[in-house]
């Protein structure tokens, strides 16, 4: 590289440190020291490799960067400007009331792609994007920023693993080892070699570098784009807050504004004005896409019995055949959760993830980025391991899909370790998230199409054992809706069910009909947003709410219930499960956790 290129990248790293400690100072706060470490890595990248159209940050054709250290975010920043797409007045702004730029970048900028800052995501997002450019044969590089702290995160494993086993050459991690983290020492220093076995391991190719010497950052940058059938780590040896005695390699610095950022920006030699002109991508890429059809969902005779984790596998099958955009992700299990159809039926767009459930939802957040609408598919019990990349992709306002089937204690005789009993709960919380819980199979296919096109992260949840079918074929189940399946002017109660509770719910109403007691049944297939208009009617008529699932009572369909009908202040009784289940047969497992139709009719008797 001619010595002219040296001295323009030293002056860029100096000042996006500069900017870095700027911005930290008008805001008192942010990471400044953690960004100073990556400025050269990051002025080489800008100004030689990255391929982006600032104005056009949708174009397929463009290079990802994912800050996986997200709390470096002054650094992002103060690429941005470097670049023209943000201004020094919007830099200052940092961490400010309304301001785009938060401590941890997020996607109310359109050049972010994911939110970041939960440590360890980074790189399994990437090789979700990577995944994706590999389907759509699109030549795009994934670039990962990651600070050397979170390689103590199992997901970077789970993500290295996948990568090097599908030999994803367009995802290159950049790491930058600046051996101190929040609160000292990482657990392995500056020992470069210690991290390159590890990757090597994993079928990485490793490159170890000093990450401030901008020559050897070009020569690794160039390495990892040109290298074939395998990804590239780049262990980059730096220094914490490098550039400024005061922080320079010293622990208790991390996470602070500089104690005197003016003197700092002098010792870096005073702001600068350097603009980097960004390298477009070299032309327009078309993806690769499939093509696509009618939509015919699989249907089903009323009082056949069918398990809905089965026909959700048929009509995603149908899904695929009618939209090439829909692609899938299992977590080796799809012969349970009965994915194993869209397998069958389209085998190009099934990616097995095998047992590494945040990879997984990792993977499918990615593949969302570049256009995909991914099902990520496992048992119901196994998504609580990936609940903070689900809580991050509500963050990231990803709208990827979550199908956890195995649900509740009616699974049987495989014990409490399977049984998804918190799921719901789960799911609720995300920020904009969609809970959907069908009883039946022509209303699981319905819902399973219906997710397609909904925004947020959406989650269905299906059931392991046959169950009536109650419903025609064809019939539609809005996202939020209800279905009243039992009322009369005389009903003294509302029994509020969802999935297989529905059927003890119904079975409970005949056995009070009986004895000449009336309650009303409501299918309530759609947890969140739940349909609270109807609950309020049923409250207001009747004055009594009984709610059974097959959930543990907090924060499950009872609670969804209460939080919709609290203003009005009717009763509401909440049937589920309490007790730690063990091994049975599924009638005696909602006997045992009193939520079959048995414990409803009692529950009915002592409201009464």
């Amino acid at each position: 590289m001619p010595e002219h290129d040296l001295q323009f990248l030293s002056e860029l790293a100096a000042q996006l440190r500069v900017d870095s400690v700027r911005a930290s100072a008008a805001a008192g706060s942010g990471h400044p020291t953690s960004s100073m470490s990556a400025a050269d890595l990051m002025a080489v990248l800008f100004s030689c490799h990255l391929h982006y159209d600032f104005s056009r940050p949708d174009d397929p054709a463009n290079d990802h960067l994912i800050f996986s250290k997200g709390h470096a975010s002054p650094l992002l920043y103060s690429l941005f400007k470097a670049a023209g797409a943000i201004s020094d007045e919007e830099l200052l702004t940092f961490r400010q009331h309304g301001s785009r730029l938060e401590g941890h970048p997020s996607t109310r900028l359109p050049w972010v792609d994911v939110a970041t800052g939960s440590l360890g995501q980074g790189l399994p997002v990437g090789v979700g994007m990577a995944m994706a450019g590999r389907l759509e044969r699109v030549p795009q590089h994934v670039w990962v920023l990651s600070g050397d702290s979170e390689l103590a995160e199992g997901s970077v494993w789970e993500a290295a693993e996948h990568a090097g086993s599908e030999g994803l050459s367009n995802i290159t991690l950049i790491v930058d080892v600046n051996r101190l983290g929040q609160r000292g020492p990482t657990r392995h220093g500056w020992d470069l070699g210690a991290y390159a076995r590890r990757f090597g391991a994993f079928g990485w190719h490793t490159v170890e570098i000093d990450g401030h010497d901008p020559g050897q950052i070009d020569f690794a940058l160039s390495d990892a784009r040109n290298t074939r059938r395998r990804p590239t780590v780049i262990l980059a040896k730096t220094r914490k807050g490098a550039g400024v005695v005061e922080v320079e390699n010293r622990e208790g610095a991390h996470g602070k504004a500089l104690k005197e950022p003016e003197q700092a920006i002098a010792e870096l030699g005073g702001p600068r004005s350097l603009t980097v002109e960004v390298r477009r991508p070299a032309g327009r890429a078309e993806p690769y896409r499939f093509g696509g059809g009618e939509l015919a969902l699989p249907e089903f005779k009323i009082g056949d019995e069918v398990a809905t984790r089965t026909a959700f596998g048929e009509a995603l099958a149908a899904l695929g055949t009618a939209r090439g955009d829909v692609v899938v992700l299992d977590g080796e299990v799809a012969d349970s959760t009965k994915a194993e159809a869209f397998a069958t039926a389209h085998p190009e767009r099934f990616f097995q993830m095998y047992i590494a459930e945040q990879q997984l939802v990792a993977a499918a957040v990615g593949m969302r980025v570049r256009g995909w609408v991914p099902y990520a598919v496992t048992f119901a019990a196994f998504l609580t391991r990936a609940y903070d990349f689900i809580r991050m992709a509500g963050v990231s306002q990803s709208p990827i899909r979550l199908v956890g089937s195995h649900a509740g204690v009616s699974i049987g005789a495989d014990g409490p370790s399977q049984m998804g009993l918190e799921d719901l709960a789960m799911m609720r919380a995300v920020h904009g998230g969609i809970v959907l819980y069908p009883c039946d199979a022509n209303q699981a296919a319905a819902l399973t199409a219906e997710m397609a096109d909904l925004s947020g992260v959406a989650y269905l949840r299906t059931t392991r054992g046959a169950t009536p079918v109650i419903y025609p074929p064809g019939e539609r189940f809005p996202v939020g809706g209800s279905r009243v399946l039992r009322h009369s002017p005389s009903d003294r109660a509302t029994i509020v069910a969802a999935g297989i509770t529905v059927h003890e719910a119904l079975a409970a109403a005949d056995l009070l009909a009986k004895e000449g007691i009336g309650v009303g049944v409501l299918d309530m297939y759609s947890i969140k947003p739940i349909d609270a208009a109807a609950l309020m009617e049923a409250a207001t008529t009747t004055g009594n709410l009984i709610t059974v699932e097959d959930h543990r009572p907090e924060g499950g369909l009872g609670d969804a219930v209460l939080d919709a009908v609290s203003e009005l202040g009717p009763r509401v009784v909440k049937l589920a499960v309490r007790g730690l289940p063990g091994s049975a047969t599924p009638g005696e497992q909602l006997s045992d956790a009193r939520i079959d139709r048995h414990a409803v009719v009692a529950a009915v008797k002592r409201l009464l």
